[in-house]
């Protein structure tokens, strides 16, 4: 049995997340190209936009997705229900259906999954509520863009949807409390993306204390201090992108005795809550929400209740993460930051996209690849790639690492020329020359 308390059908993906934005951000590309144009010699005397039929675009995309997703959930594979569920004890829920005020049934079972996804963070302070500010859930439904706009976060959500918004002319400042944005990634990384963000006229700050926001006349703004320097930006509106929060409040998990952290429920790696007959799975769990490890964990947690005799566990060493603005920034595995932080010994290569020829032909310049490998046994323990298609192409990476390849094996497996994906056997090459070669 399933049960589905949002307002629409969908999830987060379809309707507010992955699909929405990469629909928005791809249509940027074209226009940026097109404005481009020039850079191949090809004459376009004005690239413009309809804002209005860019969102229709992707409303009817999403309309489209939706409506496969909810045949699926419909489709009588299973009993579905639509309401709200809260844990009234350790086996039993309260139902409340969409509109009503209180819980009309109860329904008990002898083992659950909780899935409920994530949302909108709470404001930092009262004075933002009391200005007003955009969810990155409201930004992806304006009917028209901002002239010109503040976004608070420097993660996936803040560093794409800001460059979305500057392709469609608005003015953008973002703002950072970390060092750099992309906190997961090597600096290298962070660098990359933040020189090409603002080549393309982003303001961004880094290393911030946010002290306040404000409201002059129609504009809003923030104070903010950075290298013992005070600085106020203002600007018509405010987006607050600093990532999304567990959508785990009204559940009653705390009172049944489910362990949480900052709002996310801490399962090990079976999917098992503190009560092992409760399982929770995708972004309710953090701290990584992202889609393909939350169906991962979806299915883990099925196939251990089914299945106890022979229980699996999640294997986060394939870790990846995509952040698709221009270029795009991937890494799957250890980052140099995250083995030095584990203690895990490797050599690094790297080589970048100025220096190889088919991005060179599609003027593609910035950015890089990386590889790290075991020191000893020449493994491929992580890979990077800050550049065009930069999601794409880490997916041979994906597979190497899934087999558990040297980059020796790497560096000697054909690559077509003159393609993108040919720069990943530089690195390996590299590596493959200071690592003595299994077997030797």
């Amino acid at each position: 049995m399933a049960l589905d308390g949002a307002a629409k059908l969908g999830g987060l993906c379809i309707l507010q997340g992955c699909m929405p934005s990469k629909t928005l951000l791809h249509t940027a590309e074209v226009l940026h190209t097109a404005r481009s144009a020039v850079l191949w010699g090809l004459r376009v005397p004005r690239a413009d936009f309809d804002f209005a039929a860019v969102m229709a675009r992707k409303d009817r995309l999403i309309a489209e997705f939706a409506r496969y997703r909810q045949k699926e959930l419909k489709g009588g594979k299973f009993k579905f229900l639509r309401a709200r569920a809260r844990f009234v004890d350790a086996h039993t829920v309260e139902l409340t259906p969409r509109g009503a005020r209180r819980a009309t049934g109860c329904l008990t079972a002898r083992h659950f999954v909780i899935a409920t996804g994530s949302a909108p963070p709470a404001p930092p302070s009262p004075m933002l509520t009391e200005i007003g500010y955009l969810t990155s859930d409201e930004a992806l439904n304006l009917r028209r863009p901002p002239k010109s706009l503040i976004v608070l976060g420097g993660g996936p959500v803040g560093l794409e949807l800001g460059q979305f918004f500057r392709r469609m002319d608005t003015e953008v400042t973002l703002i950072q409390r970390g060092e750099h944005v992309l906190r997961d990634f090597d600096i290298d990384a962070a660098d990359a993306v933040t020189g090409a963000l603002r080549k393309e006229g982003m303001r961004i700050f880094a290393n911030t204390k946010v002290m306040e926001s404000f409201r002059s006349g129609t504009r809003k703004g923030i104070v903010f201090r950075q290298e013992n320097r005070t600085r106020r930006v203002t600007a018509e509106a405010i987006l607050l992108a600093t990532g999304r929060a567990p959508n785990t409040a009204g559940l009653g998990l705390e009172e049944i005795g489910v362990t949480l952290e900052y709002g996310r429920i801490v399962t090990n790696a079976e999917m098992q809550t503190s009560l092992p007959h409760i399982y929770a799975a995708g972004d309710c769990t953090g701290p990584n929400q992202i889609v393909h490890m939350g169906v991962e964990q979806g299915e883990i947690a099925a196939h251990n209740i089914a299945h106890p005799e022979r229980r699996r566990h999640v294997d986060y060493r394939l870790l990846t993460m995509v952040v698709f603005t221009s270029p795009q920034a991937a890494f799957v595995g250890l980052t140099e930051k995250s083995a030095s932080a584990r203690g895990v010994p490797f050599f690094a290569a790297s080589h970048p996209f100025n220096d190889h020829g088919k991005s060179l032909i599609m003027e593609e310049k910035q950015g890089f690849v990386k590889l790290l490998a075991d020191p000893v046994t020449g493994e491929i323990l992580g890979g990077a790639c800050v550049g065009p298609m930069g999601g794409e192409l880490l997916h041979e990476i994906i597979a190497a690492m899934h087999k558990r390849m040297t980059a020796h094996e790497l560096a000697a497996m054909p690559h077509y020329h003159p393609t993108l994906s040919e720069i990943w056997t530089y690195p390996a090459g590299e590596l493959a020359e200071k690592i003595p070669a299994p077997g030797r």
